[in-house]
């Protein structure tokens, strides 16, 4: 997710699952090739398995960027069509690429011709007035031709004029009943679903429909916390779940490492709001943080003081909870 999933992010939800394959913020493939190319790649080796997604329409310029990504040890390259703004638009990139699947197809064989690791594409079922259907298994088998057998699928359409990308996130119905078709009418296409995905119940039940994989988007940025029962529930592993205070102190290495290096406290914290979402001191949390965070010098004493807020607030619950009753 654009602004988002950097990674100081990523490097979080690293700690959370081993086994989740994370992604970066879409990055065009002409800042990759002309510009600062360690500010925009660069990022800590323990967040693998880790795609880098690419927002680009020109086939050889794209396969210059995947090359340079997989130089720098990504393991998937990933080109976004399924970004609705306007400056992604203005770009021919995105979501407006929906619309011209031969040449989306192009860009996957180039890619793929230049790299080692997996090629993938992240799209959506259509834009505007196009019919889903026509679209998405359009796009699919025009890019499966190419060589390409791996899709994630955002279940929604993207209407690029009109809707801001907020609001193409939300107002457009899903369609997850699309998605399953596609991935039953093209079982050997390697098929994930997007859009709306609210909880690891939610993920089991899209598993159950028979697509391969789920990526979470706004529900694992904002209760990050459940992440930590992937493993587990997801990946059937014998591991124990991985609770919020754990999480923040397999990060306090990392953000050590990070303020060490001139890193901003906020630049980390603000990734980590979501952690005790739900639970009593929550609120708490998320104040210290971006209140305190924020400030010139802020260090590790800040994350200190917000954990004791949210341990004050459960222990104040559990002696409500144990008071007898008047």
């Amino acid at each position: 997710m654009m602004d988002w999933t950097d990674r100081h992010c990523r490097s979080l939800h690293r700690v959370l699952s081993s086994r989740a394959l994370l992604y970066t913020e879409m990055v065009t493939s002409g800042a990759v090739v002309h510009g600062d190319r360690e500010k925009l790649l660069s990022y800590d080796p323990g967040q693998h398995p880790v795609a880098v997604q690419l927002g680009g329409s020109e086939p050889a310029e794209l396969a210059l960027a995947a090359r340079i990504a997989e130089d720098f040890g990504y393991d998937e390259i990933n080109l976004n069509v399924g970004c609705p703004s306007d400056r992604v638009q203005s770009g021919r990139f995105g979501a407006c690429l929906m619309r011209e699947p031969d040449l989306v197809a192009a860009c996957m064989a180039a890619i793929k011709d230049a790299v080692k690791v997996p090629a993938t594409v992240k799209c959506r079922i259509g834009v505007d007035d196009q019919d889903p259907e026509e679209a998405l298994f359009g796009l699919v088998d025009a890019c499966a031709a190419a060589g390409i057998d791996s899709f994630v699928v955002h279940a929604r359409k993207a209407w690029l004029k009109g809707l801001s990308p907020k609001e193409n996130r939300d107002i457009p119905p899903l369609d997850y009943d699309l998605v399953y078709r596609l991935k039953r009418e093209r079982p050997n296409l390697t098929i994930a679903i997007n859009g709306g995905v609210p909880s690891l119940d939610a993920v089991l039940e899209h598993l159950a429909n028979g697509v391969d994989g789920v990526m979470l988007g706004r529900a694992a940025y904002h209760e990050a916390g459940l992440l930590g029962e992937v493993d587990r529930r997801v990946f059937g592993m014998d591991v124990a779940d991985i609770d919020s205070f754990e999480a923040v102190e397999r990060y306090r290495p990392y953000m050590a490492r990070e303020l060490a290096a001139g890193t901003h406290l906020a630049a980390m914290t603000r990734h980590m709001l979501g952690l005790f979402h739900g639970l009593p001191g929550a609120r708490a949390w998320r104040r210290v943080l971006t209140v305190e965070g924020v400030k010139a010098g802020a260090g590790l004493e800040v994350v200190d003081r917000a954990l004791e807020a949210v341990r004050a607030a459960l222990a104040a619950r559990d002696a409500r909870a144990e008071a007898p009753a008047a």
